[in-house]
């Protein structure tokens, strides 16, 4: 979430900080749900703990949205885009 030519530092913090909110607020979901998932998977009619599958899949999908934040975070989009912009610079200068 490096500022880039287009975007200034301000907006660029500005959206890395609500994609941190964002992410918090599913953590927070993410375990008040399932505490309560849990509770009713423990207390309630015995059978299949299907707790546990959507615990499984809840967090594989929140692990995606905390990668997305770190590698975000970490600009690698925004440095490849400049590093590939002046690769084709560079092949567009050498065709000229």
């Amino acid at each position: 979430m490096a500022a880039t030519d287009s975007q200034t530092a301000e907006e660029a913090a500005r959206r890395r900080a609500r994609y941190l909110t964002g992410l918090i607020w599913h953590t927070g979901a993410f375990v008040i749900i399932n505490a309560l998932l849990w509770l009713l998977d423990a207390y309630g009619p015995g059978g299949v703990n299907w707790a546990t599958w959507i615990t499984a899949f809840w967090g594989f999908a929140l692990a995606f949205h905390a990668l997305a934040y770190i590698v975000e975070g970490r600009g690698l989009e925004a440095r490849k885009r400049r590093e590939y912009y002046e690769e084709e610079r560079q092949r567009e200068t050498m065709l000229h």
